[in-house]
Order: C-alpha cells, then structure tokens, then sequence
C-alpha cells in the first residue's frame, strides 16, 4: 500500500472541528485507521496537533467522531430512513431495495469496504469508543431488517434478520476482494430466502 497522502484542502468556512472530522474519515477509509496518525489528520485538516487534542482528547476519540459523523451519510447509501422509508411499500420491497442501494454503493469508485466493518475489524478492543458507534450503525440494519421481517409475515423475523445481514456483509468482503461475478448474486439469493419465510 502506498504512504498515506493528504486529501485536499478542506473549506476555510468549516471549523477546525467540522475539518478534522472530514479529514480523518477520509483518511482512515483510504487508508485504514493504523496507518494514519494524527499528523496527518492534522496537516489534512489544516489545524495543529494541539488543537485535534483541545476538540477530541485522544485519536480513539477521533476515530469514534469521525465515524459517527459519516454514519449517516454511509448507511443512507442503501437504507431507507427517515421521508425516504415509505411505510406503506411492502416489506419485501423494501428489504430487497436494501440490496439495491448496496449493488450502487459497492461498485462506486472508491469503495473499500463498509467503514464500520473496517473499523471493527481494525480495533482489537471491544471496548474502543469507535468499536461502540461501528456496532450502533450494524444493529440498526439489522434491526430495519427485523421490523420489515415482522411486517412481512415471517415466523422468525430475528433469524430472516441474521440471515440476511449475513449476505450483506458477504457481499461487502466479497466486493472488496473481487471474487463476485454475477452483480445480481445476492438480490438472486435475498429473493429465495424471503421466499423461503414466507415473506412475499
């Protein structure tokens, strides 16, 4: 992998706040979270090292911050929230517009990965502060996952909802390796399964 570089230049209108959280998620999703030191981020962000330590006490912190301020932004990618949930469309839609979303977002240029995988991959400690955020995010697919289970008329709405968790990861790691040749694999594989609950 080549040496981490500094991305470009951040807005003067942003606090120095707002830059080091831009400047650190995009640094540790390029790079990874190891890799990159507060140095960087810093120098990315256009702030001194003591005023990253002044707004978030430790790089953990940073970690943790800067990915809950990309959660959002990440899992709107392919999860219907907020106006964007219609809660009158069948659940089986619903689900499977999930794996839409994921289809674009994991064949866009620049993909490497789900930030909150990388991120609980990379921290060994479950009690990392960013380790926390990462899990927040996971639970609420899989509790969307859950809730559209239980709409649809399954018998087990918490195993549908592992189990399709299950191939949304997969895809991911699978995307970031390369080994997926049919783009339409995992819609194929969601629609037997909710087929196989019942949800229809």
């Amino acid at each position: 992998m080549s040496s981490p570089t500094v991305p470009a230049s951040r807005t003067s209108r942003a606090s120095p706040r707002q830059r080091l959280l831009a400047a650190a998620g995009e640094l540790f999703y390029r790079y990874g979270i190891g890799a990159v030191g507060v140095d960087l981020v810093s120098q990315a962000a256009g702030v001194s090292k003591r005023t990253l330590y002044q707004q978030f006490g430790s790089k953990d912190e940073l970690v943790a911050a800067s990915l809950d301020q990309a959660g959002e932004a990440i899992i709107g990618m392919y999860l219907p929230v907020g106006d964007s949930l219609d809660a009158n469309r069948p659940a089986r839609q619903q689900i499977l517009a999930v794996f839409d979303g994921q289809r674009e977002w994991t064949s866009a240029a620049g993909f490497r990965g789900c930030p909150f995988i990388n991120t609980a991959t990379e921290l060994p400690d479950p009690r990392h502060p960013a380790r926390a955020v990462a899990l927040s995010y996971k639970l609420r697919l899989r509790d969307f996952f859950t809730t559209q289970a239980e709409r649809g008329g399954c018998a087990d709405p918490q195993l549908l909802a592992d189990q399709l968790l299950i191939i949304f990861d997969g895809v991911i790691v699978q995307s970031v390796a390369g080994t997926i040749r049919r783009p339409d694999a995992a819609g194929n594989a969601v629609a037997a399964l909710l087929d196989a609950a019942g949800v229809h």
